[in-house]
């Protein structure tokens, strides 16, 4: 059976965007490995009694085990970390951290990625698009590192050092870009709008032109047409499995999220797929796909 690297920037990323891909893959006796590149240890504290300077404090090993327990529901067994600090989100004073994802060189992290592929020896890789999804500077960061990594693991000059203590190169076969289809997520917006919910996902209710102009920007920048999109993982039979893992990353998910206050049988509508751009392939396939396994042996 092949492997699946799915590679996130925070503990809670990795289900939000690809756990029902990973649950199908256990569930079809593929090995999944999760990269994590930071441990989240400046993400907020949704729950009102949890919200402690302690907890913040220790975020990061909370955090971790929200992780454990969410694969321990999607089945995954194997997940790895690459050792920065969380950047928090765009423009704040964690971005300047010198132990931060956003402050890391680049090539020095596509060298620890590299190693990491090199060890599991993934078939399939998956990352973010060049926003990093929404514009958070670690998703942003994922991306540059994942682009830079997957090529130089292959590449016996890159990082001779690894090679010298016996690690040798490695070709990943098919290697994607989580995806967000156009389409559903304006239908998603338009159910959110017609449940009144108040939310960062929609532009404000009073928006001025320049403020729908900006949401618009930020939209393109988010989102993929839907004839870009080649790869359609029908996730249906695992979504109550991604429900269920979601809900651990209980400092972070709660049901006032716009993506919760849908509900399960929203989800069924709006996410009974996840989505993908391959990016590279050295396999032949057909897309639209609906396996990013398509075209391995």
């Amino acid at each position: 059976m092949a492997t699946l690297m799915t590679i996130h920037a925070h503990p809670d990323d990795e289900t939000i965007g690809t756990g029902g891909t990973m649950a199908k893959a256990v569930r079809a006796g593929h090995r999944v490995i999760v990269i994590t590149c930071t441990r989240g240890e400046l993400g907020e504290i949704v729950v009102k009694e949890m919200d402690t300077p302690d907890n913040h404090r220790r975020l990061g090993e909370i955090r971790a085990a929200e992780l454990e327990a969410a694969m321990n529901e999607l089945g995954v067994t194997e997940w790895d970390n690459l050792g920065y600090r969380d950047s928090d989100m765009m423009g704040r004073e964690g971005n300047n951290d010198p132990r931060c994802f956003w402050q890391a060189n680049v090539d020095e992290a596509a060298g620890r990625l590299a190693w990491l592929i090199r060890r599991y020896q993934p078939d399939v890789v998956t990352t973010y698009n060049a926003f990093g999804g929404y514009g958070h500077p670690d998703h942003i960061r994922v991306h540059d590192v994942a682009v830079r990594a997957v090529p130089r693991a292959a590449d016996a000059a890159a990082y001779p050092e690894q090679l010298e203590a016996g690690l040798e190169p490695w070709t990943v076969k098919k290697f994607y870009e989580q995806a967000t289809p156009e389409s559903v997520r304006r239908a998603m917006n338009e159910r959110l709008k017609e449940l009144g919910a108040d939310t960062a996902w929609l532009p404000p209710k009073d928006a001025t032109p320049e403020q729908i102009a900006e949401y618009e920007d930020r939209m393109k920048k988010m989102l993929t047409p839907d004839d870009q999109v080649t790869t359609w993982v029908d996730i249906g039979d695992v979504l109550e499995t991604k429900w269920a893992a979601i809900q651990k990353h209980v400092t972070q998910i709660n049901m006032d999220f716009p993506f919760m206050k849908l509900g399960i049988d929203g989800w069924r509508e709006f996410w009974g797929r996840e989505t993908y751009k391959l990016r590279e392939s050295r396999v032949e396939t057909a897309i639209p796909e609906s396996d990013v396994f398509a075209g391995l042996s």
